[in-house]
């Protein structure tokens, strides 16, 4: 339990996106801090075995549909007093449909709910990738992120850098002998990647301090700020493992999106893989850090940082998990 806090001054949480990694970390956050726990899931998650985790550690699931206004009020509020709401609900594909119906219209039915049962604080985990819009997930975060600050409900909007999870997807590559994947040199975009943990701890942070009350806040965890090509090197030395890249050109995504962009009049599933290789292409151009409005520059100084999680110790967990090889 944080200092300070005592179990008497915990707040009732109605939490949304706990079957996600960061909402699984939020929900036990909660409780560590003395919070009463509800989570609201898809009916399909019953029987989880991470569900089965919540409610052994206390939470308090119900299940209904996030995409159904009528299921929120019935099943998520259930007609019970809360004293904040905390979503981390992201739509999965980020693909326009997708991206409309969770990060825009779920989190919009909620604060209407939140509203009509008069709850007083509503979090949003959003991302930092919407300082500069170019997908339809990042302008369908931006659309909620308005109605929620005109709500009059008091609103925190934290906007997390990189997970660990995002820049873990070559860990087996490396250790199967494979060479590192760059785009260009692998120098293109930085970042300060945060643990689950440690964004968890951060989020609910907001739950008792006046000073995130209202606000947009960035957030990364322990820096310095690093590229791709730093994240190859440090997991072929923790690996034992002589560095090998291999580089891709932005222009041959570009390419591939151009391909996709003339099928897609013909093929909803063409749409759809174009989406994905611009949302690709974004994250292989684009530094998850603050960006200065003055310069249009990505700034790592100007990154707020938080936690004690580094990049490197999760890799070297993973390369213990999967043994030396």
């Amino acid at each position: 339990m944080t200092a300070g806090l005592t179990a008497s001054e915990g707040k009732r949480v109605l939490l949304f996106g706990a079957s996600g990694t960061i909402g699984r970390a939020v929900a036990r956050a909660l409780l560590a801090d003395g919070h009463v726990v509800t989570s609201f899931l898809r009916h399909e998650r019953a029987a989880d075995a991470e569900t089965g985790e919540l409610v052994q550690a206390g939470v308090a699931c119900r299940f209904g549909e996030v995409t159904d206004p009528a299921s929120i009020m019935r099943d998520a509020f259930a007609g019970e007093p809360f004293d904040a709401v905390i979503s981390c609900l992201a739509s999965r594909s980020g693909v326009p449909a997708d991206a409309k119906a969770i990060d825009y219209q779920a989190n919009f039915d909620i604060l209407k709910t939140a509203m009509a049962n008069v709850v007083p604080h509503m979090v949003l985990l959003s991302a930092i990738c919407v300082q500069k819009p170019r997908l339809a997930f990042q302008h369908a975060k931006l659309a909620f992120e308005k109605e929620l600050q005109a709500s009059g409900v008091t609103w925190t909007i934290i906007r997390p850098t990189a997970f660990f999870k995002s820049l873990s997807g070559q860990v087996d590559r490396v250790m199967r002998g494979k060479p590192f994947m760059l785009f260009g040199d692998g120098e293109l975009t930085r970042c300060k990647p945060i643990s689950d943990a440690d964004l968890a701890r951060y989020i609910v942070s907001a739950l008792s301090d006046p000073g995130k009350r209202d606000r947009i806040l960035p957030i990364g965890g322990p820096g310095p700020a690093i590229t791709p090509r730093e994240q190859g090197e440090m997991l072929f030395r923790l690996a034992g493992k002589e560095a090998r890249f291999r580089h891709v050109s932005v222009a041959s995504m570009d390419r591939i999106i151009a391909l996709l962009d003339s099928a897609a009049r013909f093929s909803k599933r063409a749409s759809e893989k174009a989406e994905y290789a611009r949302i690709g292409r974004y994250y292989a151009t684009e530094s998850m850090l603050v960006l200065n409005p003055a310069t249009g520059e990505y700034d790592a100084e100007a990154t707020p940082e938080f936690g004690e999680d580094t990049l490197e110790e999760h890799y070297r967990r993973l390369i213990l998990e999967r043994g030396d090889c």
